[in-house]
């Protein structure tokens, strides 16, 4: 397939839109972007009005130390959350639960012999730092941090130690250590809900907004939502496969009064997929059909979405008392093309099957269903980034129009996170800091070495790892 245009070659908002509409004819976006507009008005949330419709995602840099701890990186991520502006910084860095849930063998984490009150306040600190350098007070935006248990993708010293939730076929076929994995009884995923309440206790004491009980990318929260083939007390039918997500909220809503509780989902999926050795194209791998794993996945269909559990799931939060939802797509892991759209992929993954803008539209139409059918909630959207330049046209477009609550950001952030404020004023984008979605921030930690963007900022582009990374992606790009 020859490579799709990037949305940074159109030279013109009318020109990009010309485009949008050749793939989807109902597409819109607006000319311009207006200071005051749409991004800018305020929403209350949980009895807070924030100021702006921006969302900074929870964003790892495998930059703590070995025993749970922020690092002078981390620390330098979280100012910069700050100097976003964003009015909503939505769980700011994945939390594990405990030791053995951690995604990377730098992952911070629930470490009992720690402070752990003292270093998440540090990192409110940072956070509340770097907005003061650009004018944002210190109380103006609504902060939480995100807890998580990585379950299959839990490597906790560095080699894969996957701890799952029920055996899967395709993903033992995707990677072959999963053939080893160990499996979660009743007992266990009962200890690990009491500690996502622990760790819920410490970041209300540490002066956190609220916490994201995580349930998306695969991880142990997401997974169950699909364990129709696990027996007993946490898989089986639907509501087997949301026990211990609701265990966990009731659990945080009786030790943690008056803390809110938000939830990242990856609201549909698909079967995983591989890359083609002819084409280096991703393609859906083989699977048996009915398609008996995976949450928000058409059972006969598996590479189409099915919005009938999701949307069940999302009135049943309404019902618990939630009011914030961060809507995300499958997983980084299993199909990156769909939860992440890139022009370059990293150094695991594979060419993206059609034009990535296809994928920016899936987000897009996702979120806005899910508020059409469950309006009560406020809702993120997701896959905002690849839009590059363009990307302000696109997010005033999706609010103003009601199709979702709050842009979010991710990886744009890491390059450029003064973006918000400068849409919000008014004032023409940075394009040579915008993310050009090399992926380098993906390439990086698969590969051993910290997050960030090497390709655009200044800190990252003069350390050891740059040229490293450069080659792993054959020298594309800066």
């Amino acid at each position: 397939m020859a490579r799709c245009p990037s949305p940074g070659h159109f030279r013109s908002a009318s020109e990009l839109a010309e485009h949008l509409a050749s793939l989807d004819p109902e597409w819109r976006i607006d000319a311009e972007v207006e200071a005051g507009g749409a991004l800018a008005h305020p929403l209350v949330v949980h009895g807070r009005t924030l100021s702006n419709r921006f969302a900074c995602h929870p964003m790892e840099g495998w930059d703590g130390t070995a025993d749970g701890r922020p690092s002078e990186l981390t620390r330098r991520r979280w100012r910069n959350f700050g100097r976003s502006g964003a009015a909503l910084v939505w769980g700011g860095e994945a939390f594990a639960v405990q030791r053995d849930g951690r995604a990377n063998a730098r992952q911070l984490y629930l470490e009992p012999a720690n402070d752990v009150v003292a270093d998440l306040a540090s990192l409110l600190a940072e956070l509340r730092a770097g907005a003061a350098e650009v004018g944002v007070a210190p109380d103006a935006q609504f902060v939480g941090l995100q807890l998580t248990h990585s379950g299959r993708f839990s490597r906790p010293d560095g080699p894969p130690a996957p701890l799952v939730a029920f055996d899967h076929a395709v993903l033992n076929a995707k990677y072959g250590y999963m053939a080893a994995a160990r499996g979660l009884s009743d007992d266990e995923l009962e200890t690990i809900a009491a500690n996502y309440v622990r760790a819920a206790q410490l970041a209300q004491a540490a002066g956190f907004d609220f916490v994201d009980v995580k349930c998306c990318h695969g991880y142990l929260l997401h997974e169950l939502l699909g364990a129709r083939t696990r027996p007993g007390r946490y898989g089986g039918d639907f509501a087997g496969r949301t026990r211990l997500f609701e265990r966990i909220v009731a659990g945080i809503q009786a030790a943690c009064p008056g803390l809110p509780i938000g939830v990242r989902l990856s609201l549909v999926d698909t079967v995983p997929f591989e890359k083609d050795p002819a084409t280096g194209l991703g393609r859906p791998m083989a699977c048996t059909l009915p398609y008996q794993h995976g949450f928000g996945v058409d059972a006969e269909q598996p590479d189409r979405f099915d919005f009938a559990e999701p949307i069940r799931f999302l009135q049943r939060l309404v019902e618990l008392g939630i009011e914030l939802v961060n809507v995300s797509l499958g997983s980084p892991y299993w199909n990156p093309h769909l939860q992440r759209p890139a022009a370059y992929p990293p150094s695991d993954g594979y060419q993206p099957p059609a034009d990535p803008l296809r994928f920016v539209r899936q987000h897009l139409d996702a979120v806005a269903a899910a508020r059409r059918a469950v309006p009560q909630l406020r809702y993120v959207g997701t896959g905002y980034t690849y839009l590059q330049e363009w990307l302000g046209h696109v997010a005033q477009h999706e609010v103003a129009a009601g199709r979702t609550d709050f842009v979010g950001l991710g990886r744009m952030l890491l390059s450029y996170p003064e973006l918000p404020q400068d849409l919000l004023a008014g004032r023409p984008v940075q394009r040579k800091r915008i993310c050009r979605t090399f992926s380098d921030c993906t390439t990086g930690p698969r590969n051993g070495m910290v997050s960030g963007c090497y390709p655009l900022d200044p800190f990252y582009k003069q350390r050891p790892e740059a040229a490293a990374i450069k080659q792993l992606r054959g020298g594309v790009g800066p």
